[in-house]
Formats: structure tokens, C-alpha cells, sequence
């Protein structure tokens, strides 16, 4: 391997470590499908908010039959892209029946009401007839389709595998902008008290020790509260709670390489301290740096979720896993135990993706793991 580069060097140990590999391609592919988000999601309605009252807690792979009616009021249809990103709101209304039948311009139903309860008939007028199929009806007609709920519903009718995919979406974003929150600052303020030293660096390790100090959640709780709450107070909450681990790893490689030789030649050359540091000494630290962005945005993505369920992150209908779990963890002693256990999986999933990844980078960097942590 000594006629590689250091990156390919590292890229190759990492491939030999076959479960890290397998994490970064779970990361990978949990990562298209967030993107991908309503174009693939069975409720690509905004924020997967489509509730059907009447079948609220069913099972996984629940099939139904809906009599689909057009909506009166228009509704403006969207480009991919903006459906890719916000979705599209939906042209019709359905309503579960357990049979049909049509009358000349109207059709009969069974309307369904829940499993105990006896269907309710009722008739709607439809000038312009119908169709069977999964297909939208026509301008004030209606169409008849099998609806299957994969995951089941959560307890006001919505579809649950189109809010898991959603929420994915919230948990790798909360994890990627806290990360580079957390990186910005954790590395600038980690170098500048590193390589200045002195009352710059007694300082600003003063400033590290207190929020070292302090718990990561209810120092995420005390920000929430300062910013209110929303998707980006999380964002910001989140970011600010992580720099200090960064900043202390980054002074402790500083403190270390600064006194190297490629350094004093660097600056006996009279290049400037922002060149020698940027130029000369973080590309050198470069590894431990991505091992902890690896491990933070773990940590990023419970603690996110801790928030949600205590009612701090995005708030409904915004669908999160922690909120998720949040809402139906009284079922786990009932009969409906998945509504809460599912997205618990997906948040233990992702993590521990994370987490495989961050020890396959730590091997191929060859860094000690107590070396991580200064």
C-alpha cells in the first residue's frame, strides 16, 4: 500500500471492515429515501397529514376499500421537485366503505365506522359517473381503490410508513446541520486556543470546561427555550450543545502539531497564523475530526429525538420519530405495541449505522479511541 495516497489508503482499510461498510450503505440508502421523501411515500400529501378518523390503530398490512371523490374546491398541482421537497395536496377525499353499489347518477355505500360498529349507508350524487381503479375520478365523479397500510395507522388514521419516511428526512437533517453547527465552532474556537495559547487559550478552555459541565439535553432544553420552538430552533439548539467535544479534540491536535518542524518552517517562511492553520495544520487533523462528526451526528439524531418526545422539537403535524413515539407509547402495554416500536427501531438503526461507521473510520485513520477524546 505504499504507492497509495493517505486517502486511498484509508479508504481501502476502511473497505475491509465489512460491517462498517454495511452501515455506510444503510446510511446511504436511508439517505436516498429521505431525498426522495413524497415521491415515494403512499401519502404524499404535506407533511403526511391525511387523517382518516375511522381507521385509526390499524394493523400493519391493513387493506381497506375507499370510495375516492373529487374535491369541490380546485387544487393546484405541483412540479416533482416541489413535490420531491413539500408535496402534493391531495385532488380527492376518501372515504373507507365496505361496499357499493351505483344508481343511476349516484352511488350507495357502506360507509365503515370502526370494527364494532355497523356500516353506515349512505348515497352521493355523481353527475359525471365513475371508474374502478386506482386512478384519480373524474371532475365530480368518483372511483373506487384498495388502499394497503403497510406499517398500519397511528391513532388518528395517517399512515404510518409515509410519516416514518418523513421523519426520516427530519432526523438526518436535524444530524447533518447540527454537525456542521457543531464543526464550525468546535474547530475555530478548538484552534484558535490551541495554537495562540496563553490567555486566549485559558480562556476559551475556561468557556469549554462550563458547558462540558452541564448536560448535553438540558443544555439543548435551555437553548429550545431561548428560541422558541421549531424544526430550525433545533438545528441551532443541537448544533451549539456539540462544539464543546469538537473544540477540545481540535485544541489537543493543535497543541500537539504546532511545534512541528513543517510548521516552524511554515512560519519562518512569514506565512500567517489563518494560513498555517488552515492550510498546515487542520488538514492534518483531518481524521480525528471526521471520526467525532461521525459520532455526533449519532448523537445529534437521539438527541433530537429526545426532544420531540418531550415535546421541545418540530412541532405537529410535523411528523418525527421521537414525537411519534411520543404519542403512542401507551400502546407498547396494549394491543398496538408497533405504533411505538417501529420508529424506536429506525431511530436504533440509524444510530448504531452511525456508530459502525465511526469505528470503521477510526481504524482506517488508525486513531486510538481514548485519542478522540481530549
Amino acid at each position: 500500500m505504499t504507492d497509495l495516497s493517505p486517502s486511498q489508503r484509508t479508504w481501502k482499510t476502511f473497505k475491509r471492515n465489512k460491517i462498517a461498510v454495511a452501515g455506510l450503505v444503510f446510511i446511504i440508502f436511508i439517505t436516498i429515501v429521505a431525498i426522495a421523501g413524497y415521491l415515494i411515500m403512499p401519502d404524499s400529501t404535506p407533511l403526511a397529514n391525511n387523517m382518516t378518523i375511522q381507521l385509526s390503530i390499524k394493523k400493519p398490512g391493513s387493506e381497506f376499500m375507499m370510495l375516492r371523490i373529487s374535491k369541490t374546491e380546485p387544487v393546484d398541482t405541483v412540479n416533482v421537485f416541489t413535490k420531491m421537497l413539500f408535496g402534493q395536496p391531495s385532488f380527492y377525499r376518501d372515504i373507507p366503505i365496505t361496499g357499493y353499489h351505483a344508481v343511476k347518477d349516484s352511488i350507495i355505500v357502506d360507509e365503515y365506522i370502526g370494527a364494532e360498529d355497523k356500516p353506515e349507508r349512505k348515497a352521493y350524487y355523481t353527475p359525471l359517473g365513475g371508474r374502478y381503479g386506482d386512478k384519480a375520478p373524474p371532475c365530480g365523479g368518483w372511483g373506487i381503490i384498495h388502499k394497503t397500510f403497510w406499517l398500519g395507522t397511528d391513532i388518528y388514521g395517517r399512515d404510518l410508513l409515509s410519516r416514518l419516511i418523513l421523519g426520516t428526512r427530519i432526523s438526518l437533517s436535524v444530524g447533518l446541520m447540527s454537525v456542521i453547527i457543531s464543526m464550525l465552532l468546535g474547530v475555530t474556537i478548538g484552534a484558535m486556543a490551541g495554537y495562540f495559547g496563553g490567555w486566549v487559550d485559558a480562556s476559551l478552555s475556561w468557556l469549554m470546561n462550563i458547558l462540558w459541565s452541564l448536560p448535553a439535553l438540558l443544555l439543548v432544553i435551555a437553548i429550545s427555550f431561548a428560541l422558541g420552538k421549531g424544526l430550525w430552533q433545533i438545528f441551532i439548539a443541537v448544533g451549539l450543545s456539540m462544539w464543546v467535544e469538537v473544540g477540545r479534540l481540535v485544541r489537543g491536535q493543535v497543541l500537539s502539531l504546532k511545534q512541528v518542524e513543517y510548521v516552524e518552517a511554515a512560519r519562518s517562511l512569514g506565512f500567517g497564523n489563518t494560513r498555517i492553520i488552515t492550510r498546515h495544520i487542520l488538514p492534518n487533523i483531518i481524521g480525528p475530526i471526521l471520526v467525532l462528526a461521525s459520532s455526533n451526528f449519532a448523537s445529534a439524531i437521539l438527541l433530537e429525538a429526545g426532544l420531540s418526545f418531550l415535546g421541545f422539537g418540530a412541532q405537529p403535524p410535523m411528523p418525527t420519530w421521537g414525537s411519534m413515539i411520543k404519542e403512542h407509547y401507551g400502546y407498547i402495554v396494549m394491543d398496538s405495541p408497533y405504533l411505538a416500536i417501529i420508529p424506536g427501531l429506525a431511530i436504533m438503526l440509524l444510530v448504531y449505522a452511525f456508530n459502525l461507521v465511526t469505528v470503521g473510520l477510526r481504524d482506517a485513520f488508525d486513531i486510538k479511541s481514548q485519542s478522540t477524546r481530549i
